[in-house]
């Protein structure tokens, strides 16, 4: 419904269930599986243009990510991220606004790869994505298309890249499963929903979305 963020609100309950180091494999696993089903929903919507800047770059971050996986400490990371989801309440004025600075296409490029890295790493970091998709210009069904066509294909990196260097077990992979097929459901349900809502109740759900992950993000990193 938010564009994004399903993924890193899971990773504080996934971690407590199977542990912090399993979270991200199995999260992006389930967020991939699901992505097939969103992407036929939304697929007349998707901006194109934007994802030749983006996935090129995405797809080597997520490589690298993967080596670095079990070498790197993530929590800074979410950290920094979390305090610039929470300032985009005030970036958009609380929902008045449609933009809050100039995105040029280009700058998908650099954007690409950090955020796959990042994302590799963590688990998740949709929410991070929206200002700039949103700066673009992009609103509601396109704004979740683009986004969910950049992410399948980043995807297909960031799951080979696990199984190529070992970091998926079986077990993972059932975890994965079982979290995709809910995730399938709650496009479809999301999809109708959304459908229902204006511009600016999109909007206002967005910055919502973004401000309470970046709650989490900092919270899960400071608190625990």
């Amino acid at each position: 419904i938010s564009g994004g963020g399903g993924a890193l609100l899971l990773i504080p309950v996934t971690s407590w269930m199977i542990g912090a180091p399993a979270a991200p494999p199995v999260i992006n696993l389930g967020t991939f599986i699901s992505r097939p089903s969103r992407l036929y929903l939304f697929w007349q919507d998707i901006d194109w243009s934007l994802i030749k800047y983006y996935v090129p770059s995405a797809v080597i971050g997520a490589w690298l990510a993967a080596l670095l996986f079990s070498r790197l400490e993530g929590s800074w990371i979410q950290i920094l991220v979390g305090a610039f989801l929470i300032s985009t309440v005030f970036q958009y004025r609380f929902g008045k606004v449609d933009k809050s600075f100039h995105m040029p296409k280009l700058g998908f490029l650099p954007l690409g790869f950090i955020t796959a890295f990042i994302s590799t790493l963590v688990g998740g970091l949709g929410p991070v994505l929206n200002p700039f998709y949103m700066n673009t210009g992009l609103q509601k069904e396109d704004l979740i298309a683009t986004k969910t066509a950049n992410s399948f294909f980043v995807g297909l990196a960031q799951i080979g890249s696990y199984a190529f260097f070992g970091v998926l077990s079986a077990q993972l992979w059932i975890y994965g499963l079982a979290l995709g097929i809910g995730a399938i459901v709650g496009n479809v349900i999301g999809k109708r929903f959304l459908e229902g809502i204006s511009v600016q109740q999109f909007r206002v759900l967005l910055i919502l979305l973004m401000v309470v992950s970046g709650l989490v993000m900092i919270g899960q990193n400071i608190l625990f």
